[in-house]
Parts: structure tokens; C-alpha cells; sequence
């Protein structure tokens, strides 16, 4: 997959794609769908997916909470599984912000990209102010020369399928209900950090990642998936997490602890992807460390239990 951050210098072999555009958080099955539907659209043309870096709530809105469900690397990953041939993750800034809805048609989709289709969900708006809604892009579309396909939304069995409803999912610890309408697991992705080793020396060694700039799930221990995607450990493990601030030993940042079940090694600078299949409990303080280690091996035989029985 070839990504592309500049529409204004192009390489012609990059231009004619069959383009979805959106912000893609979290890839879910509503973004597959409209995917799907640029594939189809585009007879024979590049697949690509037209976003922007950074996304645009967290452009006008820096000091807000984090929302995010993944961070533009897993984003991409998780395209390129998709078949997406042409990532246009456009560098979002007061320039490209700043465009009219026509601007945009003028000088992004037409003729910075040159794009043969593209395809939008019908809630989409554009241009500054979200000023240009689907219907606008129709029209320019037909004026200027690319196609364009509005895609209904898409409901799952509790209602409709967003970014939104996934978070809150979440935030609920309801990661199954999550990864119905993701498509796939909830994963948090990224590389192993520097930790103060206090689990290994409790005999539960874990893989310390940072959440910062994701949506927080709901704090406490989850039945986990994980993937070593680099280094001589690579592969697929079981295992069980602690996501959170670490109550028992005054922790603040959040982040998440991984235990691998079966497994031994160094994993330092690995860039690992941990699955959320299972919320187990929330986050507690103990009576001393032999009350905490005690709840550490019932949580891990109640993970193991529950994998065990996980496609």
C-alpha cells in the first residue's frame, strides 16, 4: 500500500483511484462497507482511501479528551488487510481546513488527485465549516468529471453502526459488543515500554504500553489476544491485561500491562497488537501483595477459560 500526504505533488501513477473518504476510526464494518462499495465502483482502478492526519476534531479541539480508537499506524495496518491500495492521508492544517466545499472538489479530489470516484456516507460534510454535504458532492462531481456514490448508513442489531456507539461500548466494557460492530477485536497497538518491573518480580512479567491519544476502554483486567508483530518472538499469544492507572501502586499516566501466558523472552521495543476479547474486573487495591498475586492467578485461569473458548 502506498501512502500519499501531499495532494498538491502527485505521481501520476497515484492519480484514477476509486477513492472511500472519511476519517476511518476504528475501520469499522460501516467503513468496510463503504470500501466494498469503492472497490466495486471502481472497475479495475486503485483502491484508495482518502483521509486526513491529524484528524480534524483533534485539530480544532487539541485539549479535548482523547477519542480515538487507534492511531494512524494501526489505521493504516488495518487498510492494507483491507486490500487498500492508495492511503491519501492528507496533512490536515488551516490550509486544506480553510478550502470551500468547490475548493475542495477543485483542488483535492480533481486536480490535486486526479480521482476517477469516490464514495461517501450519506452523513458526510466537507469544506470549511462542514459547509458541503453529499448532495454538494454529487454536483461537483458531475461538473468536474468524478464519480461519486453515496452509501446508506449502516445499522447493526442495536442501531447504527459508528465510532461513536464503539466507544461507548468501550467505555462500558462491553469489548464483544465492540468488536461486533468494529468487524474485528478492539486492539491496542504499539511498542513495549521501559517498566518498573514489579510484575516480573511477582512472577507476572508484562508487556507495559501506552494508551495516550486513544479513547480509554473501561479501566480494570481484560481476556486479551496478542500479537508480537516484530523481533525474534513473533507471533500469536494468549494472555491477560490490566488497563489502567494501577490503583495498588499509585499509578496516574494510563496505560496497559500485558501477561503472556506460556511465554518467555525480552520484548522491549517489540510493537505489539493486544486484542480486547473479554472484560474481566474492574481495577482494585489489595490487602497486601499476597491477596494481589492471589487475584492475578484467578484472573489469568478465568482468561485462559474464556480464550480457550474464543474463535
Amino acid at each position: 500500500m502506498r501512502i500519499i500526504r501531499d495532494y498538491t505533488f502527485v505521481d501520476p501513477a497515484d492519480r484514477g483511484a476509486s477513492v472511500a473518504i472519511g476519517n476511518f476510526d476504528g475501520v469499522h464494518v460501516g467503513h468496510q462497507s463503504v470500501i466494498d462499495i469503492a472497490r466495486q465502483a471502481g472497475d479495475g482502478a486503485p483502491l484508495g482511501v482518502l483521509t486526513f492526519e491529524p484528524h480534524p476534531r483533534e485539530y480544532f479541539a487539541p485539549d479535548a479528551a482523547p477519542f480515538r480508537l487507534m492511531g494512524r499506524e494501526a489505521r493504516a495496518h488495518r487498510l492494507e488487510k483491507l486490500g487498500v491500495e492508495r492511503l491519501y492521508e492528507l496533512n490536515f492544517n488551516a490550509a486544506l481546513s480553510a478550502l470551500s466545499p468547490r475548493a475542495f472538489c477543485e483542488e483535492v479530489i480533481s486536480g490535486g488527485l486526479g480521482l476517477a470516484h469516490v464514495v461517501v456516507g450519506a452523513d458526510f460534510c466537507f469544506g470549511q465549516g462542514r459547509a458541503g454535504d453529499a448532495a454538494d458532492l454529487r454536483a461537483f462531481g458531475q461538473e468536474m468529471g468524478f464519480g461519486v456514490t453515496i452509501a446508506p448508513l449502516l445499522e447493526g442489531a442495536d442501531g447504527e453502526v459508528s465510532s461513536t456507539a464503539i466507544r461507548a461500548a468501550l467505555s462500558e466494557g462491553r469489548p464483544r459488543d465492540a468488536a461486533a460492530m468494529l468487524g474485528h477485536w478492539h486492539r491496542i497497538d504499539g511498542p513495549v515500554l521501559g517498566g518498573e518491573q514489579r510484575g516480573r518480580e511477582l512472577g507476572y512479567p508484562t508487556a507495559n504500553m501506552s494508551i495516550k491519544g486513544l479513547h480509554p476502554p473501561r479501566f480494570g483486567v481484560y481476556a486479551v489476544l496478542v500479537d508480537v508483530l516484530d523481533g525474534p518472538h513473533a507471533g500469536h499469544y494468549h494472555g491477560a491485561a490490566s488497563l489502567g492507572v494501577r490503583p495498588m501502586f499509585d499509578g496516574e499516566e494510563p496505560n496497559i500491562e500485558t501477561f503472556l501466558f506460556d511465554f518467555s523472552g525480552d520484548l522491549y521495543g517489540a510493537e505489539l497488537s493486544v486484542a480486547l476479547v473479554e472484560y474481566l474486573r474492574p481495577e482494585e487495591t489489595f490487602d497486601g501483595l499476597d491477596a494481589f498475586v492471589s487475584q492475578m492467578d484467578a484472573d489469568c485461569a478465568h482468561a485462559r477459560d474464556i480464550l480457550a473458548r474464543t474463535a
